[in-house]
């Protein structure tokens, strides 16, 4: 799982025109799924994007997360993050989880989310749909967050 982390004021998904979500000071988290991540490991990469540190503490230093800054969570999905984009000038997609996996692991996000900050703090795009994504970053302050890739078999090439 890959999840592009950005602190924000304000963010917004809209579909079609119409906002079908937004929220207040918080994160936007842009998450791709690829075909080795299982339940487990986007549940561990979701906990640590609400965990991660990026919010000013009293002394203005980064050392409060999510959690404790009382900040809302807004997660989107995005397949194009799991692209392979190492060579050429197209992105490959076979890296990137078939929608029928990835629709159930973002589920699994969006439910470790809502068990970790309650529902009314956690809001989320729409899976599969042409979306329009508004935000305003606050800093900015941006990450690249990604679960560790699976072992290779012994053997494997």
């Amino acid at each position: 799982m890959k999840a592009l982390l950005q602190r924000v004021s304000q963010a917004s998904v809209s579909v079609a025109e119409a906002q079908i979500a937004n929220i207040g000071p918080g994160l936007l988290v842009l998450v791709g799924f690829e075909p080795d991540d299982d339940a487990a490991r986007v549940a561990q990469l979701t906990q640590r994007c609400m965990a991660y540190r990026v919010f000013a503490d009293d002394r203005g230093r980064m050392n409060r997360s999510l959690r404790d800054a009382g900040g809302s969570l807004l997660l989107v999905p995005q397949f194009t993050l799991a692209a392979d984009t190492r060579s050429g000038l197209r992105p490959g997609f076979s890296t990137s989880a078939p929608p029928d996996q990835a629709r159930g692991l973002f589920a699994v996000a969006v439910s470790t989310a809502v068990a970790s900050l309650g529902a009314a703090r956690v809001r989320q795009g729409a899976f599969g749909a042409d979306m329009a994504v508004s935000l305003i970053n606050d800093g900015p302050v941006t990450f690249w967050l990604e679960t560790a890739p699976s072992a290779v078999p012994a053997g494997a090439v």
